[in-house]
């Protein structure tokens, strides 16, 4: 059995967070990439105006990745931005009731960074740091919230998002970075459980379940076995 399962929600904005509530998902990321000027070129994760320290901190490590995997410099100071740029992006994300981003690790007006999102290579690389990013800080695993940015709203349903320099539309492009991370994260089994079982003879008393890597230590005076 997987460790994580990835789920999409669909819709308006709002009802992509109701969704992800009610999924009781340990984590939510709506993945964006950005568009201005042909040389504009940083790292930028939206947190909400009300957002959690493990949502500014799950996207500082996430900014931080993507500039390092890419030579690509962060929104000063650290890559996040709280509550959006002018309040753009905060009604995307504070209506979760968990930890949650909205990603814009690249500009699709870039030429350079639009060859990396239009790449297969590129692709993997976004999905692997932020499969990566996950792990990190939701160690115990649980159900992921992914939402496309601009796509499947129910208000506007031909919306994609921005052209990406060379073909193709932002929406489309995040879409498949979200379904790379979604195969990293279920790909994944859970850690195997080793068993601590207790006998009177042949007969089972009780069995345990514990990490691989947990250490026994039985105490002969107080015949006490601590796990």
């Amino acid at each position: 059995m997987a460790k994580y399962t990835v789920k999409f929600v669909k819709g308006d904005y709002t009802a992509r967070q109701e969704a992800a509530n009610a999924l009781k998902a340990v984590a939510y990321v709506e993945h964006h990439f950005n568009s201005g000027p042909s040389t504009a070129g940083y790292v930028s994760v939206v947190v909400g105006s009300n957002a959690s320290q493990t949502s500014k901190n799950w996207g500082r490590w996430y900014a931080q990745a993507i500039g390092n995997a890419f030579g690509v410099k962060l929104y000063q100071p650290d890559g996040v931005v709280v509550g959006g740029f002018g309040g753009r992006g905060d009604g995307n994300l504070k209506y979760t009731r968990m930890p949650a981003l909205l990603l814009e690790p690249l500009f699709c007006s870039n030429p350079l960074h639009a060859g990396w999102i239009r790449s297969a290579q590129g692709q993997q690389r976004l999905a692997e740091v932020l499969a990566d990013s996950i792990r990190r800080f939701f160690p115990d695993g649980g159900t992921i919230a992914f939402s496309v940015g601009h796509k499947y709203k129910t208000s506007s349903p031909k919306d994609r998002g921005a052209e990406v320099f060379g073909g193709g539309m932002e929406a489309d492009y995040a879409e498949l970075v979200l379904k790379a991370a979604q195969a990293l994260l279920e790909g994944e089994p859970a850690a195997a459980l080793d068993q601590v079982k207790i006998r009177r003879g042949d007969a089972l008393l009780q069995a345990i379940d514990v990490d691989p890597d947990t250490e026994l230590r039985w105490d002969p005076v107080t015949k006490t076995l601590y796990l």
